[in-house]
């Protein structure tokens, strides 16, 4: 069994890699849920959604989120109206919010939901939130916004999409992680996988909170020689998102031996980009086996060429 720990795009483009070489079935993917929100009364978990779709076939590669063919009859009416429209949610995706909130409000947990959404949509990777508690990334801004002053603590999809992740940040917290239990399922996986993959996704903010939940930490690093992690970081910066300016920001390094600094007590190998091939001695100092290989993956092939590494590098 091979087990994913995913935040949201670069999790799913590894992920359509890894279905690729390993049967689906034998996946696991444990998904962070620190980006979920509330909005319109309804739960939204952008990350699973993210992965979701994508393993589903019905991502939109252009934007990285939502749905292709999308509709916006919805949104568009609500911004007649002059309700929130800040956080776009498209016709096809608002099915999956109202589907799922109409589920928790009915008492199942997130993993239940998750695994049901899964079904319906003919995915045979299993998809585990890495917890079924409330847990919720927290930013504080170095700087003035549209949101307040300086100091000011915003959820984190005020920050990334309301104010599109351009303001400086002095700290991050996870709240609700040290109430929170993995969910069913997350810890099993982790102590019986042959491999453990830690997707190129955000270290702060998409692997930080999957990181947080109790418990998590402690079986990555009894499992650590089995976990290989890919660097979202090449050549100082990052493909998509924040990530580069937040370890920057928060004191740590934005480059592959940042990453493997970061990573170094609990994965035993780092899979870096050829663009950084020069700095593998550096990354090795930190105690972290490093693999040189191509990872940006612009198509389905190049995704299924890294996974192959991946996969043999856990080996």
């Amino acid at each position: 069994m091979l087990v994913a720990l995913c935040g949201g795009v670069g999790a799913a483009r590894m992920l359509s890699g890894l279905v690729r070489v390993k049967a689906p079935e034998d996946i696991t993917a444990i998904v962070n849920v620190g980006d979920d929100t509330v909005l319109h009364g309804l739960h939204i978990s952008p990350d699973l959604d993210t992965v979701t779709y994508t393993l589903a076939g019905m991502d939109n590669r252009e934007t990285g989120w939502g749905v292709v063919g999308e509709s916006w009859t919805v949104m568009e009416e609500l911004a007649r109206l002059g309700g929130e429209d800040w956080f776009r949610l498209g016709d096809r995706d608002l099915a999956t919010h109202l589907f799922r909130t109409g589920r928790l409000r009915g008492g199942e947990p997130l993993s239940a939901v998750t695994a049901e959404l899964s079904r319906r949509r003919g995915i045979a990777v299993r998809l585990l939130p890495v917890t079924d508690d409330p847990l919720r990334t927290r930013v504080t801004l170095a700087e003035a916004s549209p949101l307040g002053p300086a100091g000011t603590e915003v959820g984190f999809q005020d920050y990334f999409v309301r104010l599109r992740h351009d303001v400086a940040v002095s700290g991050i917290r996870f709240e609700g992680a040290a109430a929170a239990r993995p969910s069913a399922g997350v810890l099993e996986s982790l102590e019986l996988a042959d491999a453990i993959v830690v997707c190129p996704s955000n270290p702060v903010v998409s692997i930080g909170p999957v990181l947080a939940v109790p418990g998590v930490r402690d079986a990555l690093v009894a499992r650590r020689e089995r976990v290989v992690a890919v660097s979202p970081i090449i050549a100082g910066a990052a493909l998509k998102g924040p990530a580069d300016r937040l370890l920057t920001e928060l004191g740590a390094e934005a480059s592959v031996v940042g990453v493997a600094r970061l990573y170094a007590p609990w994965a035993g190998t780092l899979v870096v980009d050829t663009a950084d091939a020069g700095r593998a001695g550096e990354v090795e100092a930190e105690g972290v086996r490093c693999i040189v290989a191509p990872t940006v993956m612009s198509s389905p092939e190049r995704a299924a060429d890294l996974a192959r590494v991946v996969v043999d590098a856990a080996v």
